[in-house]
């Protein structure tokens, strides 16, 4: 397990003045937003929510024509994999028949698309029956990697699967899997929860997971490899703070004391082809140990992207041996015009810790 304290880059330390400031007030002002927690997360720096962001892939193509829904890195072989739902009409091995995109999403059944760190789709494999991929993590192992995902789908009222338990398995080119696979571990570490879906902490090897319980939205943070052991007792458990309660969530990762959140929707447009509204995608950074909201920031990533809307985020560790040279991505769905059928991804990153 790599360290707690994380370090500053030059180009950090040339920008690392004003953030202070802006972050200390924001976190003063965010008391009042504290959510339930019990936990005891060593302190760490945490990513500054007002460093601009910079751009690492704009508009590249995965496996699917449809959008986007989550992704995560394999800092150890430099592999990024992406989530998407399967698309309409693509017929999988055992399929007799071609399904809608509905039918996809009412099921939960997604590809993951495999991409080196230029862009290059380098392998793909698909899950059946799995959820909606609002968030994956990757835990490197050898030359490839196992994923976390929310698992044994079930429709919400919208018709919309999600996953009631936790995945663990192994990418592997060209397979097609299904909850019951015996590739496929299975974790419940809140029996009766839905909406279960992970993220990985890269830096301290632990697992974030997510999910509804009697109606309220949990994280709990728990040490990776006890987990896999099948002990769930979690380091940190927080309920989601109420400023995430309204806006449109869309995804969440964790690296030391914190956790990160993205909310918000696509730009809209009107019959004309004109946009009609600005971005409403926020990063939010929260505390572990007491679920209070630190810092909650508007990102305008990516804002001359013509279709934009948040898809996911996780860090990045460009070279292992500096685990203190982290970055902190946000991932875009977009097309270049609302007629275009093939969805790209775009991916921002920050890399201020301070």
């Amino acid at each position: 397990m790599m360290g707690e304290t994380f370090g500053l880059s030059r180009r950090q330390l040339l920008k690392r003045g004003g953030a202070l400031t802006a972050g200390t007030l924001t976190g003063s002002l965010a008391l009042s937003q504290a959510a339930t927690a019990a936990a005891a997360v060593p302190a760490s720096k945490r990513f500054d929510l007002t460093d601009d962001s910079d751009q690492w892939f704009r508009e590249i193509l995965l496996s699917e024509t449809r959008i986007l829904q989550s992704f995560g890195f394999d800092n150890t072989n430099k592999h990024l994999y992406t989530a998407q739902l399967v698309q309409g009409g693509r017929i999988l091995s055992g399929e007799s028949r071609a399904y809608t995109g509905t039918e996809r999403s009412t099921n939960g059944d997604l590809c993951i698309t495999r991409l080196d760190w230029r862009g290059s789709i380098i392998g793909r494999m698909y899950l059946k029956g799995f959820g909606h991929g609002v968030s994956i993590g990757v835990e490197p192992s050898g030359n490839s990697a196992y994923l976390w995902t929310e698992t044994d789908s079930v429709p919400d009222s919208q018709n919309t699967g999600y996953g009631t338990k936790i995945a663990r398995f192994k990418f592997a080119n060209g397979t097609v899997l299904q909850p019951d696979s015996f590739q496929v571990t299975r974790f419940d570490p809140v029996p009766g929860s839905d909406h279960n879906t992970a993220a990985i902490d890269p830096v301290n090897n632990r697992l974030a997971v997510r999910h509804r319980i009697g109606g309220t939205w949990k994280y709990s943070l728990y040490d990776l490899a006890t987990f896999k052991t099948g002990t769930f007792t979690p380091l940190a458990t927080i309920t989601q703070p109420a400023v995430l309660t309204g806006p449109t969530f869309q995804g969440y990762t964790s690296l030391g004391q914190y956790l990160y959140t993205l909310d918000g929707t696509a730009y809209t447009y009107d019959a004309n082809g004109n946009r009609t509204s600005t971005s409403n995608t926020y990063l939010t950074s929260v505390d572990w140990n007491t679920g209070t909201v630190y810092e909650r920031r508007l990102s305008k990533a990516g804002e001359s992207l013509f279709y934009r809307e948040p898809e996911g985020l996780a860090v990045q560790i460009p070279d292992i041996t500096n685990p203190a040279a982290a970055r902190l991505h946000i991932g875009f769905g977009s097309m270049q015009s609302l007629t275009e059928t093939d969805k790209k991804a775009s991916f921002y990153y920050k890399d201020l810790l301070v």
